[in-house]
Order: structure tokens, then sequence, then C-alpha cells
């Protein structure tokens, strides 16, 4: 099994940055990529960033490119999306999931492991 825990959302002004943190632990066999989504209430969730193990590829939803940035830490289990010029649109809750494949899917249904979401509000 894979768990996956976020932390660091928050309140912050627009045009603030933000790093939101996660933790991934349990025990796993497979090398998998990692993916950052967000929700807003009453609407479906929607791809942010993900990252994969073999050469640390990344790749982002084309609104967000330039001002997010997606990393990981192999050796510490822990995947980071650093949040720049944020805007009153980026509030939602994200999360993070984790899927055994070597490309970087963008759907949903394609991750078979996700954290609990951290809460990420933005004020104009």
């Amino acid at each position: 099994q894979v768990q996956l825990v976020e932390s660091g959302g928050g309140w912050v002004q627009a045009g603030d940055s933000l790093r939101v943190s996660c933790a991934v632990s349990g025990r796993t066999l497979s090398r998998y990529t990692l993916g950052w989504f967000r929700q807003v209430p009453g609407k479906e969730g929607s791809f942010v960033a993900g990252i994969t193990w073999t050469l640390l590829r990344t790749y982002y939803a084309d609104s967000l490119k330039g001002r997010f940035i997606i990393s990981r830490d192999n050796a510490n289990n822990t995947v980071y999306l650093q949040m720049n010029s944020l805007k009153p649109e980026d509030t939602a809750v994200y999360y993070c999931a984790a899927t055994s494949r070597f490309d970087i899917p963008t759907m949903e249904f394609e991750y078979n492991y996700w954290g609990q979401g951290t809460q990420v509000t933005v004020s104009s």
C-alpha cells in the first residue's frame, strides 16, 4: 500500500508564493509518477503538474506552466509544488496522487493513490 499526506496549504494574498508538500510512505516495489491535482467545491478536479521517478521529467497544465514548479526528493519520498504569483482563481484543495507508470497521466482515473488534500486560499 502507498500513503500520501499533503501539508503546507494556507491563506495568502494575491501575488504571494506558497509551497505545498506531499510525503509518500508505505510498502511498494514500484517506481511511480507523482502528480498534483486541484479541485474547487462543485467542480471536477483538474491536473496541475506531474513528475516521473525516472529522469525527473515534468509536465504542467498549460495555464500554470512557468508559474508553478513541481519537484521531488526520491531519497525522502517527498514531492513539492512551488506556487508563485498566486491568483484568487488558484484557490482550491490541492491533492497529490501516485501512479505506477513511466509517463505522466493527466486524468484523475489514471492515478491509483491519493492524499487527503490541503486547502490553498488566495485572497484578492
